[in-house]
């Protein structure tokens, strides 16, 4: 069996000059080509193009995420190469990877099998430098705080409150927790710091709500860097480096457009993490798939109780965008792990287990339904053990919430391989009720915000913080931050804050550890529990199977 590099090495791109003019109408002066198989797309043609008021969104989530994997951008890819099979003008929008899992545990993010995005190694590596734009913006910023301090602190900064962090792009646990400047007068104030890896940067979440580069501008400007002593808040703008932040970014906010294995045109642009962040592409890349194709297939990170709820809650909110349908991802080996199966059985037929864990899927599909209101389509990402009787059984439970459950092949058909995930996609856009609503309303308190997220979508009986956090809390809406959403940051793998909490646990209490204001972002973060901002290595990294042969290919990738 073919691994995913070596299916995507195999594969016969299209030029993407002439498949841009083909597919999209794009012209080629309108584009800046990377090689021949990748290019940036000019701002002010996309800013120019109508609206298109039948364009349908589609998005897709999955279940929580567990090591025998569910394969949202996967299906992604499959999806909509089968809506451009059964003839609907499609585009796909994803996010770039992160190198922190590429070289972690998670290895690449453009799909898998016949349903990938290509070229697949440039995509997963360092693709057309956008988080290198971004870390450097990031750290610029972070140079320039620290030398107004060093040059005399014109602006009263208390070297005590600094809360701007420096990035990376990849998991490096001994960066948590750094002091800085230490070595002499000369090298500045010696402070306690920390790194966060690139997706988890505020910069991040500004470059994919940024509308315009004056829209990014003025966002990289709002940033909240520090305070003073007398506790006013200390901005980018103050320090005069939002317009060289801009200056850094001005090629990166254009979206990238690539293809799949079979043409299908693709933007993959901006990536935070969905654990961390709010874990969705760009909306300038989101918006302009709009303006040129009927349906625009995109994705949100981790399970749907975090992507999915800040797709909706946040991203949706900040550009208006209104879905048309969720696409629900599932594989009958996450769920039959959900049910307290062995990871190293989960290719055998286990009902008991399965019906166990089939409660994670039906909380996800009552979050999408009733919270916030929108058509579901569950997608059965499938493998070859899969069994009928387990297939029935699925179906025969999600049955009483009326949603469509599929069996998607693929990952092994490609296209071909989804169009019955495709016509239930385009049935559901078509008949289907949309009752779109939020999870809060703007006006709520952020402390209501956060425990409607925790009860609505986590199945919590409640939130706690301490002392400490609660007057932060207090002290934000008295800043006038308190009709922003809240984006918070917690493992991926539980509804809960525990990950070793799996299935559909009630009743638990979510404990907010850290607040951070993203003045710049427009939402509150909300760190709970004892999720990291920056991740770490495994015992054995992926990077340790990269590698490099002798006739200079790539191996070992994904």
């Amino acid at each position: 069996m073919l691994t995913d590099i070596e299916i995507a090495q195999q594969a016969t791109p299209k030029r993407i000059v002439p498949l841009a003019a083909d597919k999209l109408g794009i012209p080629d002066d309108a584009l800046e080509p990377f090689g021949h198989f990748k290019a940036k797309v000019s701002l002010d043609y996309l800013d120019q193009l109508p609206a298109r008021a039948s364009g349908k969104l589609i998005l897709v989530t999955a279940v929580s995420p567990t090591p025998a994997g569910e394969g949202k951008t996967t299906t992604t890819v499959g999806l909509g190469d089968a809506l451009t099979r059964i003839g609907k003008k499609t585009m796909i929008c994803l996010r770039e990877p992160s190198l922190g899992p590429v070289f972690g545990m998670k290895g690449g993010a453009a799909g898998g099998g016949y349903a990938q995005v290509i070229p697949m190694e440039d995509i997963n590596l360092h693709f057309t430098g956008d988080f290198s734009a971004i870390g450097l913006a990031n750290n610029l910023l972070a140079a320039m705080l620290d030398n107004h301090i060093h040059q005399g602190n014109a602006l009263d900064i208390d070297v005590r409150r600094v809360n701007w962090k420096r990035v990376v792009d990849m998991n490096d646990r001994a960066l948590r927790d750094i002091t800085v400047a230490l070595g002499g007068i000369s090298n500045g104030y010696p402070r306690q710091d920390g790194f966060d890896i690139v997706v988890a940067s505020e910069v991040m979440a500004i470059f994919c709500l940024a509308t315009s580069v004056a829209d990014l501008k003025e966002r990289l400007g709002n940033i909240v860097v520090g305070y003073t002593r007398d506790r006013k808040p200390v901005h980018a703008r103050d320090l005069n480096a939002h317009g060289a932040m801009t200056v850094l970014l001005k090629d990166a906010i254009k979206p990238n457009l690539v293809q799949t294995l079979e043409h299908t045109p693709a933007f993959i642009h901006g990536g935070p993490f969905a654990n961390i962040a709010h874990g969705c592409n760009s909306v300038i890349a989101t918006k302009s798939a709009l303006k040129l194709a009927d349906y625009v297939v995109t994705e949100a990170g981790f399970g749907a109780d975090l992507g999915a709820e800040k797709f909706l809650d946040i991203k949706c909110r900040k550009a208006g965008l209104r879905p048309d349908a969720v696409v629900l991802v599932a594989t009958l080996r996450a769920l039959k792990y959900h049910g307290g199966a062995d990871l190293k059985e989960l290719n055998q037929e286990n009902l008991g287990a399965l019906e166990k864990g089939i409660v994670n899927i039906e909380k996800h599909v009552r979050n999408i339904q009733e919270t916030f209101g929108l058509p579901c389509v569950v997608a059965i990402n499938h493998f070859t053990f899969d069994t009928a009787a387990e297939i029935k059984l699925l179906q025969d439970k999600l049955a009483p919430q009326g949603v469509s459950v599929v069996v998607s092949r693929h990952w092994a058909d490609g296209g071909k391989g989804a169009e019955e995930l495709a016509h239930a996609v385009v049935h559901a856009t078509d008949t289907a009720a949309n009752n779109f609503r939020f999870a809060y309303d703007d006006a709520m308190s952020l402390w209501d915000k956060m425990k409607a997220v925790a009860t609505k979508i986590y199945g919590a009986a409640d939130i706690s913080a301490d002392a400490n956090v609660k007057r932060q809390i207090k002290k934000l809406e008295e800043d006038g931050y308190g009709h922003y959403p809240v984006c918070v940051a917690k493992t991926q793998y539980s509804f809960s804050t525990d990950p070793k909490k799996l299935g559909a646990p009630t009743g638990h209490i979510v404990d907010i550890r850290e607040v951070r204001l993203a003045a710049g972002a427009e939402f509150v973060v909300m760190i709970c529990g004892a999720i990291m901002t920056m991740p770490g290595l495994p015992k054995v990294p992926s990077a340790e199977k990269i590698d490099i042969d002798e006739q200079g290919k790539v191996v070992g990738l994904f």
